[in-house]
């Protein structure tokens, strides 16, 4: 299993010259690449692979001795990128014979690029330094320890200018053992965050909603700027800073709740939703933005194995609309709306609240699934590695010990 450790890392004005150098070269290559392969498929009918792009590689070299600049193994970086976008090009073009509603998106060339990748070498960490082959000895804050095998290292420059030095770790699958407690269904929503099939909601923070206004007054200022100015680059750098400090308030408050949940229950099951095609609806598509779901069922999987915790996803379909005794359907004029908060089975006359309904239904399902989706395999900081101290054993108790969260 692999998992990823992020740092925040500070180049000197040297290293930084040879990573913006770098990292504008990447660019040139990936575009020239781009090119070939594009040419390539015109001559051949066949599609470029990544081995001959590699090959290649050599001959650009040769001709363009600026690419030298670069460790060899963060160019071959650039044409498995490469390779990827076609790979991912094709496989929507399969989804959209089958009559799925997306576009292909051709692979197309790149204004810039902002990272770049060791995949195998190059690399060696020193204490508090990071020591990148051609590029120095970066300084960054090693807040955690790596003990298991570092397989790539990636450094990206945010658009605020921060820069952030990213380990891929590859750990050992521990054997599950379950922590006994209660099994759950989670339905995610708009009105409550989300609401648990034991009748426990969890209130929405609506993190956007609280910055809007401050967020709207610093992008008004960068229209207000002449195109082209530093008076207007700067302004762009204040926008960027700010959306990414909502961002790390936003993912900190999920990695939160993600905690709480999977250290408090033994089975979550979750609804697998289409959160892009959610979003195409305008009129929700910001608060379904600034929920944020998928990102918290990422984190509950990667903390549920050592946690005890099984998570589950199952197929979301009329999981509204289903009675959670009797397991009735409603159909046509009996549907219920966004507005309806309340069920009642016309069936079996059950009333109770929508979600609460919804989130049994839910874990109906994913009782019923043979095979969970993650089952043991992801790793929590919650054993001997915690990352945020305030939260500890202690707090784990109940799911109330997180504040917007009641019963």
């Amino acid at each position: 299993m692999k998992t990823a450790h992020k740092y925040r890392a500070y180049p000197s004005k040297e290293e930084l010259e040879i990573l913006n150098r770098q990292m504008f070269l990447s660019k040139e290559l990936y575009n020239l690449l781009l090119e070939k392969s594009k040419e390539y498929y015109k001559n051949t009918k066949k599609t470029l692979t990544q081995y001959r792009m590699n090959v290649w590689l050599t001959q650009i070299k040769k001709e363009s001795p600026e690419f030298n600049e670069i460790y060899s193994q963060a160019l071959q970086n650039v044409s498995k990128r490469i390779s990827d976008a076609y790979k991912s090009f094709f496989r929507r073009c399969k989804e959209k014979k089958l009559g799925k509603k997306i576009q292909a998106g051709f692979p197309r060339h790149k204004k810039f690029v902002s990272s770049l990748t060791y995949p195998q070498s190059g690399f060696k960490i020193e204490r508090k330094r990071v020591e990148l082959s051609k590029i120095g000895r970066i300084n960054f804050v090693n807040h955690r320890d790596i003990e298991d095998k570092i397989k790539t290292c990636s450094i990206k420059k945010t658009k605020s200018d921060e820069w952030y030095i990213t380990f891929s770790v590859e750990k050992e699958d521990k054997p599950f053992v379950s922590n006994g407690k209660e099994k759950i269904g989670l339905d995610l929503g708009l009105t409550d965050y989300a609401t648990l099939s034991n009748g426990q909601k969890i209130e929405n923070p609506r993190i956007l909603n609280k910055h809007i206004k401050r967020l709207k007054r610093k992008q008004r200022k960068i229209s207000s700027k002449v195109k082209g100015s530093q008076n207007r680059k700067k302004a762009v750098k204040r926008f960027a800073r700010y959306s990414e400090h909502i961002s790390r308030i936003r993912e900190d408050s999920l990695h939160k709740l993600s905690y709480v949940l999977v250290h408090s229950y033994s089975f979550i099951a979750h609804e697998n939703l289409q959160i892009q095609n959610m979003q195409k609806n305008h009129r929700y598509a910001r608060s379904i933005g600034d929920a944020s779901w998928g990102t918290l069922i990422s984190f509950a999987h990667y903390k549920a194995g050592s946690a005890g915790c099984e998570t589950v996803g199952v197929n979301p379909r009329d999981s509204t609309q289903e009675c959670s005794r009797c397991h009735n359907i409603k159909k046509g004029s009996e549907k219920l709306t966004l507005t309806d908060r309340l069920y009642h089975c016309n069936n079996c006359g059950l009333t109770m609240g929508r979600d609460e309904n919804s989130g049994i239904v839910i874990k109906k399902r994913g009782l019923d699934k043979s095979i969970p989706t993650t089952s043991g395999q992801g790793e929590s900081h919650a054993f001997g590695d915690i990352v945020r101290p305030q939260l500890q054993e202690a707090d784990v108790g109940e799911l109330g010990t997180i504040r917007g969260v009641s019963r």
